[in-house]
């Protein structure tokens, strides 16, 4: 659907649209709308591995308390797999399932833990299993485990903090570069938006939205969703102010 839109916006753009001082920008922007659903997909998967991430600790913690209890740990597995664990409870309701087959408790938490595709519960459970191997008691395990992935939680959740803070800057510094240099444009230097103008206000556009830090939750796509906005706006608004300026001097 929305590359349908993007190639019916870029025929009408082209069509009706080709002298007109908007005719690059609607074409950014169907560009943009044509590409959509593939950057969807990426930050929908990013959003779903933080959210495994986040109820993960909620699942070790439970089945701590079951094997606490006296349950075996492949019993323990099977009664917790009732709670609703958000994203995380497909993967454990056929961790569950697997255990009833009689697959081995080991293969089958390997298993899990390939298949979540996240690399924060895979660490925890080749921790598990090489611990539990050398000899060491399940719930001991266990409960290391989950004071780490509270540990690491805790320090995610304070650089997000501090990154929050770093966007909003870069933000405000990005439109303020860019009211410069449409102001450049339109009112000190039209002259200047043919022989290469356009070109600067981009390179200062790409200069801001260089201020994001990529390293936002540990991961480029966080990063990459706030540069991609900027790099858009700052095409989109350069090239329409550089033709509003050529529109005056012509």
């Amino acid at each position: 659907m929305f590359l349908a839109a993007g190639v019916a916006i870029i025929i009408l753009d082209i069509t009706m649209l080709k002298k007109s001082v908007v005719f690059v920008p609607v074409l950014a922007i169907a560009l943009t709308i044509a590409w959509l659903p593939f950057w969807l997909d990426v930050f929908a998967e990013n959003r779903r591995q933080k959210e495994l991430e986040s109820r993960f600790p909620d699942f070790v913690r439970n089945l701590t308390g079951a094997i606490k209890s006296g349950m075996p740990a492949a019993q323990a597995v099977i009664q917790v797999a009732d709670t609703d664990y958000g994203a995380l409870t497909p993967h454990v309701k056929k961790l569950s399932n697997q255990l009833e087959w009689s697959i081995p408790f080991h293969k089958a938490f390997y298993n899990f833990g390939k298949e979540t595709e996240n690399p924060v519960i895979r660490r925890a459970i080749a921790t598990m299993i090489q611990s539990e191997q050398a000899g060491g008691n399940i719930e001991d395990v266990l409960i290391s485990i989950t004071d780490s992935l509270i540990q690491i939680k805790k320090i995610k959740e304070e650089r997000k903090a501090n990154i929050h803070a770093q966007v909003m800057q870069s933000y405000i510094i990005f439109f303020v570069f860019l009211g410069i240099m449409v102001l450049i444009q339109n009112l000190l230097i039209p002259y200047m938006s043919n022989i290469g103008g356009g070109e600067t206000g981009l390179t200062l556009s790409n200069q801001a939205s260089g201020g994001i830090n990529l390293e936002a939750h540990r991961d480029l796509t966080s990063g990459l969703k706030h540069s991609l906005i900027m790099m858009t706006l700052g095409f989109i608004l350069t090239t329409l102010a550089q033709r509003i300026a050529g529109g005056v001097v012509g």
